[in-house]
């Protein structure tokens, strides 16, 4: 199976609280890291392929390197294979810290690394994935999976976001629990759904006029 996440912000104590930016109503990083690792494990199994588009963790402890080991031994403990594509948060050590302890996970390396982003084809669509969104002007068979901007919706019908805060997660029938992934199929599932309440918003601003 394949899934995809992004903005999980491990070990993040500037998000902990409820705004509109990005509610996570935990008292301490602790408490948020373990819920998403439980909230992931739970639908994500071994040999699954997850792509994280980003913004995996922020932690400034000095030396950076133990700010890398706290990230990596939480990555750990995440079932899947990790197809990481860079945030705005993630540095480009930790990146190299990875893959300098990268190590094999049900026959496969654990972690894979793209810089800007990784396109793939799913169900007759190119899902181009990249942290920041994209806008791609008329491109209808491709959808921008994306992160970054956390509680809020890009109003076009291909920009998808797919962080764990992202409201489009309210278009399925049933929004995952906290930090979980989300497969492609249910990615789909939220294209078609904004794609009808953009046309249904624009009907009505029609009408009004």
């Amino acid at each position: 199976m394949q899934f995809v996440v992004a903005d999980t912000h491990f070990l993040d104590e500037h998000l902990l609280g409820i705004d509109n930016f990005a509610p996570r109503p935990f008292d301490t990083v602790e408490e948020m890291d373990q819920a998403i690792i439980d909230h992931w494990n739970s639908r994500v199994q071994e040999k699954d392929i997850v792509y994280h588009l980003g913004d995996i963790a922020v932690d400034y402890t000095k030396p950076p390197k133990i700010g890398d080991t706290h990230v990596f031994n939480i990555l750990q403990q995440l079932n899947g294979r990790l197809i990481l594509i860079k945030g705005n948060h993630d540095r480009r050590d930790l990146f190299k810290f990875l893959a300098n302890h990268n190590y094999e996970y049900a026959g496969h390396p654990k972690f894979a690394f793209h810089d800007v982003g990784k396109l793939i084809k799913y169900d007759h669509h190119q899902l181009y994935m990249t942290h920041y969104p994209m806008m791609l002007g008329i491109a209808p068979q491709i959808w921008n999976l994306h992160g970054h901007i956390h509680h809020y919706m890009v109003p076009t019908k291909t920009n998808i976001n797919v962080g764990i805060d992202a409201p489009e997660l309210d278009l399925l029938d049933k929004r995952p629990a906290f930090g979980a992934p989300i497969l492609l199929r249910e990615v789909k599932e939220i294209a078609e759904k904004k794609s009808a309440l953009l046309d249904q918003e624009a009907a009505k601003k029609g009408t009004k006029k």
